[in-house]
């Protein structure tokens, strides 16, 4: 009797790795899927780089500051790293929609300077603090540079960094679950154990013998 019944035991344990191992497969898989078109897709464009020509967009912006910023300017640090003053921030945003909050300026005696760097494109704002004289830069270099800037995760802010751990987790999740259905079902699959070898054993040759 105990010999029937292990064998049934051993089914019914398969069957439930099995099932439990595809839920998670298919839910990783979803989670993964849109996310692994974009880096699939960027890898290429950043393989091939230096082919995709881009035509910069530079976008130039001056003004004077009204009397009472350029006051505050004045009272600002004499050098250092500090935020930009609350009401220079504001006329910043109504005038020219620059969002500075959080970040922070370089001062010196005669000049404030704030990067502004995000993915696919740079900016930066300079304030000379005795005239009171601003000029802004914008440089946007398209929605490739764009997204491949995403994909290495380049000034694009804590919010995607978050989003890139998370992915990549999942990404962890839907391959370790892939390689223990591999391993259930190798025993039907003859060529399961070496096609996982061949999948490793490429790059590395590749990586020895053309990478230096």
């Amino acid at each position: 009797m105990s010999a029937i019944a292990d064998p049934s035991r051993r089914a019914r344990r398969r069957s439930y790795w099995l099932k439990t191992l595809h839920q998670w497969h298919w839910i990783s898989a979803a989670l993964c899927l849109i996310g692994l078109i974009l880096f699939a897709l960027t890898g290429i464009t950043l393989n091939h780089a230096q082919q995709i020509k881009a035509t910069p967009e530079v976008v130039r912006l001056q003004a004077a500051l009204p009397a009472p910023l350029r006051d505050a300017l004045r009272a600002g640090p004499e050098d250092g790293a500090a935020p930009l003053p609350p009401a220079l921030r504001d006329w910043l945003r109504e005038h020219w929609s620059l969002r500075t909050a959080g970040r922070e300026a370089e001062w010196s005696a005669d000049e404030v300077y704030l990067s502004l760097p995000r993915p696919g494109g740079d900016a930066w704002l300079s304030i000379d603090r005795a005239s009171g004289e601003a000029e802004y830069e914008q440089t946007e270099r398209g929605w490739i540079s764009y997204f491949n800037d995403l994909h290495k995760g380049r000034n694009a802010g804590a919010a995607w960094g978050w989003f890139i751990d998370v992915f990549a987790g999942a990404c962890l999740l839907f391959a370790g679950t892939g390689l223990f259905l591999l391993k259930l079902h190798a025993a039907q699959r003859a060529l399961t154990w070496p096609t996982v070898g061949l999948g490793l054993l490429l790059p590395l040759l590749l990586a020895l013998l053309f990478v230096h």
